[in-house]
């Protein structure tokens, strides 16, 4: 993220060596961004440079993987002069005030890239103020979010935009651009000679989760600690364990991460994978996300994905709900871990929800006729006399309590949505209503219906 709306004049910014060492090792060229394929040799954004242009595009990933930088990349690259924007301090006040700056360099024959940092904080009306300024060509626009830009930016702005996604860097090259910058003598820390441990580097690198600025701040802090620590320029294991124990995982219970994790959740889940279901469980917890939401999420997989395959699995789940809701963090996550692993065991059945869902859809449709006079309410003397449930037959006298009777419209009586599935409980169900079926196909041609 920009320090401020406006960059800093070049005679009050900072001294190089001052800066933190992520801006210090910031990559010079777009070869020198390692982990992106969106930005290798011969994708959609080199062609386009190679042309000699460059579009209006969102940038998408975490935080840490480069957005910025590529912006400025892009900037330099084109001879585009690079106008940086905060969507988190500025409104639209300052956003004119950057659109007329634009405008007087376009007088001095100078074009602008508007960079606009997290730009999904924008409002409608913000982003609307965009697009006659991106459509008529006076800015540039690149614009960088961390979430999903088809919910978070306007459908206008996203068509005159080319949407570029970015991933957390692999730990591979996450462990080369630490190596890197503990060697370089120009911008890096290679002039301090402080060397770390292979298992200090590679805890620093699993506990960064593809964020390079995160790492590189961090490492500097071990550096600077190893300094302090006797002649041979090492830090201990137990302080460096001590110093990158606060890393918290990337998670934001109102984000992509958020959706993207439960979704993974319930799938492996749904999959049989006990687990997988145990460790997207522990992301979620560790992370920091509400357990109470985790606890619906598991109602609503024993309802959609178990079913009646095991029926018991929806009593396990609110048992699981109300276990946590009684005992609280920690010991409360203990009965959602239960319920996880009850739940990727369970047998599976979507059949009562692929039910519920094809009755939905034929309703929409206008299967809506009226409800058959025998299965009408008739509570009062009037309703009997129009024929309300008259010929309503009580199963209950009945032998076997099965009636021949139909319970849907005439013109809906020989639809099945309901078919169960042949594992756990449901086999039983499917075997109790062949039966039925055949007692009445029986109880009809005994009758001359």
């Amino acid at each position: 993220m920009s320090q401020g709306l406006f960059d800093l004049p070049p005679e009050s910014s900072p001294p190089r060596e001052s800066a933190p060492l992520a801006e210090r090792m910031r990559p010079g060229t777009l070869d020198e961004v390692l982990g992106q394929e969106a930005l290798a040799p011969g994708s959609l954004l080199r062609s386009l440079l190679h042309a000699g242009r460059v579009p209006s595009v969102i940038l998408w990933g975490p935080p840490g993987c480069g957005k910025t930088t590529v912006a400025r990349l892009l900037a330099d690259q084109t001879a585009l002069h690079f106008l940086p924007f905060s969507a988190v301090l500025g409104g639209v006040k300052e956003l004119r005030e950057r659109i007329e700056e634009a405008r007087h360099l376009l007088r001095t024959g100078v074009r602008a890239l508007l960079f606009v940092d997290e730009i999904h904080h924008f409002s409608k009306s913000q982003q609307d103020a965009l697009l006659p300024h991106v459509e008529s060509g006076l800015v540039t626009l690149v614009g960088a979010t961390t979430e999903n830009p088809s919910f978070h930016v306007n459908a206008a702005l996203m068509s005159r935009c080319t949407v570029i996604p970015l991933h957390g860097v692999p730990d591979v090259v996450m462990a080369r651009i630490a190596m890197n910058a503990l060697k370089d003598q120009d911008r890096g820390l290679g002039k301090l000679g402080i060397e770390l441990d292979a298992i200090t580097l590679a805890s620093l690198v699993a506990t960064s989760h593809g964020d390079v600025r995160s790492m590189l701040n961090r490492l500097e802090s071990l550096v600077v600690a190893a300094s302090a620590f006797g002649r041979d320029r090492r830090l201990p294991l137990e302080e460096a364990a001590r110093l990158l124990a606060d890393k918290k995982l990337a998670h934001d219970r109102r984000g992509d991460s958020h959706y993207d994790l439960a979704s993974a959740f319930q799938k492996s889940i749904r999959g049989g994978d006990p687990q997988a279901s145990l460790y997207w469980l522990a992301r979620m917890l560790e992370g920091g996300e509400d357990p109470l939401f985790i606890a619906r999420r598991l109602v609503r997989t024993a309802s959609e994905d178990v079913g009646l395959a095991d029926p018991n699995a929806l009593r396990v789940a609110l048992d699981a709900l109300e276990a946590y809701r009684f005992l609280g963090t920690p010991e409360g996550e203990l009965a959602l871990a239960v319920a996880t692993t009850y739940l990727a065991t369970a047998p599976k059945s979507a059949s009562v929800y692929t039910a519920l869902t094809r009755i939905r859809e034929d309703i929409q449709r206008g299967a809506v006729d009226p409800v058959p006079p025998h299965l009408r309410n008739a509570p009062t003397a009037l309703a009997k006399s129009m024929g309300h449930g008259e010929g309503y037959q009580y199963p209950h006298e009945l032998p076997n309590a099965v009636s021949e009777q139909t319970y849907l419209p005439d013109r809906l009586s020989s639809q099945t949505w309901y078919q169960p599935s042949p594992f756990g409980h449901e086999k039983e169900v499917a075997k109790r209503m062949a039966w039925w079926i055949d007692l009445r196909r029986r109880m009809r041609e005994e009758g001359g219906g």
